[in-house]
């Protein structure tokens, strides 16, 4: 075979191979585990399991989202939080999103926060409408108990900040948020967990004494740079500091997920779609 032959033949087994390759980035779903030990997790919730999800975007992942449910359904969570962007202000359908959501309360129940994809939409209440009649727990701004036998933890959720008025400028837009966790977070001494979109607030939620903040609205990044971070993200730019993984602050220790799907760019490099799994443990 000559040179020019194989010269040609590579091109082509290459021209073939990145768009295979971006279809696996895009579609084949990660499943990364992590496990948070604290004293404040009681014997009740010792092994108690969250799935996440965020940054759904609208994308779908089999026909009702079979993959992604059978996914869901494999890891046997207590609980799954989603921490917004569920829907795509660019393409948005409500549909695709209950698709998802009526698959998952099967598996177990769904506590919700906004995105600011669910801002922008224009459509938020009437994908609040839906959530709500199909039992999910609406977050926005709210605190919840959730109590086994004699132990208990709290869930406090954050709408985004796009909900704010566009005029408020970003340092007044920070200390609204920073007021509204104070008044949520009030139980020191129990297991804070907080679903809010942002990563980049990690500053406030380590003020307010959150144990476990989930987070998502990065995209890992969109593009990888394998061992070293993420390309870029929504409010903090080219190589964000908080774009897949956990993150420890303070007292606070912060999951961003990589999230499921994509928005304004339509792929993903060296970081596929991602489920977040929490093993909360007693520590002995």
């Amino acid at each position: 075979m000559s040179k020019r032959v194989r010269r040609i033949s590579l091109l082509i087994i290459l021209l073939m191979g990145i768009p295979l390759f971006l279809i696996w980035q895009n579609n084949d779903i990660v499943i990364t585990k992590f496990t948070y030990r604290s004293s404040k997790i009681g014997r009740d919730f010792d092994g108690y399991k969250i799935a996440q999800i965020s940054d759904l975007h609208n994308k779908q992942f089999g026909n009702k989202q079979k993959r992604l449910i059978e996914h869901l359904r494999g890891i046997h969570p207590d609980l799954i939080v989603v921490t917004g962007d569920i829907i795509d202000a660019n393409r948005t359908n409500v549909d695709i999103t209950m698709e998802f959501i009526r698959g998952a309360m099967k598996i177990a129940p769904i506590y919700y926060v906004s995105g600011n994809h669910e801002a922008w939409s224009g459509r938020y209440n009437e994908l609040l409408d839906k959530l709500i009649k199909e039992g999910v727990i609406i977050m926005d701004d709210k605190s919840i108990e959730i109590q086994k036998n004699d132990t208990k933890i709290y869930l406090i959720g954050l709408s985004d900040p796009d909900f704010l008025s566009n005029n408020i400028q970003n340092q007044d837009r920070k200390k609204q948020i920073d007021q509204k966790l104070k008044k949520l977070a009030l139980h020191e001494n129990e297991l804070q967990i907080l679903l809010s979109h942002r990563p980049e607030l990690i500053q406030i939620y380590a003020k307010n004494n959150i144990d476990i903040a989930f987070t998502g609205h990065a995209h890992g990044g969109q593009f990888r740079i394998p061992y070293i971070s993420g390309l870029y993200a929504p409010n903090q730019g080219f190589f964000p500091k908080y774009s897949s993984g956990a993150y420890k602050m303070s007292k606070t220790t912060m999951f961003v997920s990589r999230g499921l799907g994509n928005s304004k760019i339509p792929f993903r490099i060296f970081n596929r779609p991602e489920i977040i799994v929490l093993n909360l443990e007693k520590e002995k």
